[in-house]
């Protein structure tokens, strides 16, 4: 069995060149190698790129843009001089546990694409294989962060963790608490390093330019796809265009010779948490369904099949981690661990009736929450599953040639629910 853990600590290697071109129509884009001299335990310094990528027996490589300029069809794209996650340094890993693999790397990207549409107040975003487990608002930095594991404190387990402000004593003894994989921010207080060090494999990453990342929301950038044929597809990067009260349509649509639309309009919160859900929507693979509350997610659900199936999906994962919240601030334990408690005579039967109860008594939290579509509800069955929990109002894509029958769904629901439409699609695959 070490052997086997051993794969999952050493360093790979890569064959991968230092440097990269890409050039389109004569343009060409210069692309530089990331790597760091880190200290071993043996006190020796080694320069290495990434760990290793998805798996412990593929190479990878980091490359940061370092050269060039690119405009195609009027769009400027990124330019050199903008690097996040590819410009980050050996002086930049706080303390680095380990040299970082793919998918720290891109959890914290992710990250930070959800979270440069939420710089206007704290916020916190937590990721496990680069989907967003818990995100929140927060009226301090260290309650965005507890808001968001408290929305999925399961998931959250051996996770990244991207910060939009410096991080602070308060919110790193509330990090230090948990075990987490990455910890990134734009700056990290005085004394906040000697309480997170404590965890001795937490990868602390200082990222300056969070500070600027509301610069990035208009910016695009090449998204290459690689085919098992060694074919390349290239796209633009998704760019979120609601950002604003004025970007929500209404919800209209005509059926038949008759006009449709909802009789209920959302509130000034229930429109916060529109923008808010839609933002960490840009972060979810597809296709998705999300509820949000208060500015803080309640349930996710990520890349399904089919649409209905994954709002149920995310009203399932919603209750179970309510299950487990109500269980751990009680008794101390997880709700998966109290059964094997019962069996061993360590907790009463009752303990976990009255969770049971109690969750479904509350709807895990659902009740009041904002669902959030990445694309329209082909049917009304999908935005059914939400108003049955009790959700307000409901934000979709629009477009289908059944929104009729969504905003019926809305107008018969008791009391009536709101829904706007985005005329955007959020895909992200």
């Amino acid at each position: 069995m070490s052997d086997l853990k051993k794969m999952y600590s050493r360093i790979l290697g890569d064959d991968f060149p230092m440097e990269m071109t890409i050039s389109f129509a004569g343009q060409s884009l210069v692309y530089r190698k990331r790597t760091w001299k880190i200290s071993q335990d043996d006190g020796t310094l080694e320069e290495r790129g990434v760990r290793y990528g998805e798996n412990p027996d593929q190479q990878a490589a980091l490359y940061e843009l370092v050269n060039g300029n690119l405009t195609l069809g009027g769009c400027r794209y990124i330019e050199p001089g903008n690097g996040l996650v590819s410009a980050i340094t050996a002086t930049d890993m706080l303390q680095v546990g380990k040299h970082p693999g793919k998918i720290n790397l891109t959890d914290v990207d992710n990250g930070l694409n959800i979270i440069k549409y939420l710089m206007d107040r704290p916020a916190a975003v937590i990721l496990k294989h680069n989907n967003p487990c818990g995100a929140a608002y927060g009226g301090s930095l260290a309650e965005a962060f507890r808001r968001a594991l408290r929305a999925d404190r399961i998931a959250a387990f051996g996770g990244a963790v991207v910060l939009n402000r410096c991080c602070d004593t308060d919110t790193a003894h509330l990090l230090a608490e948990n075990y987490l994989e990455v910890v990134a921010a734009p700056e990290f207080a005085d004394g906040t390093l000697a309480i997170l060090k404590k965890r001795k494999n937490l990868r602390i990453i200082r990222i300056a330019g969070i500070e600027r990342l509301a610069d990035f929301a208009d910016h695009r950038f090449l998204d290459f796809k690689s085919l098992i044929d060694g074919g390349i597809i290239v796209q633009q990067s998704a760019r979120n265009s609601i950002r604003t009260p004025a970007d929500l349509k209404p919800a209209t649509a005509s059926w038949q010779g008759r006009e449709y639309s909802c009789h209920r309009q959302p509130t000034a919160r229930e429109i916060d948490d529109m923008l808010f859900g839609w933002a960490i929507e840009h972060g979810v693979t597809s296709n998705s369904v999300l509820y949000v509350k208060d500015g803080c997610t309640v349930g996710i659900g990520t890349g399904e099949q089919d649409r209905v199936g994954v709002a149920e999906i995310a009203v399932h994962k919603a209750y179970s981690k309510y299950s487990d919240l109500l269980c751990f601030d009680r008794f101390g334990i997880g709700y998966a661990d109290l059964l094997p408690a019962i069996a061993r005579g360590e907790r009463a039967a009752a303990d976990k009736e009255e969770i049971d109860r109690q969750v479904q008594e509350e709807r895990a939290g659902l009740p009041g929450s904002v669902m959030i579509s990445d694309a329209f509800f082909p049917f009304r069955d999908g935005a059914d599953v939400g108003i049955a929990q009790g959700v307000s109002a409901i934000l979709q894509a629009g477009g289908s040639m059944r929104d009729f029958e969504v905003i019926e769904a809305c107008n018969q629901a008791e009391p009536a629910v709101a829904m706007m439409f985005t005329g955007q699609r959020s895909f992200k695959h």
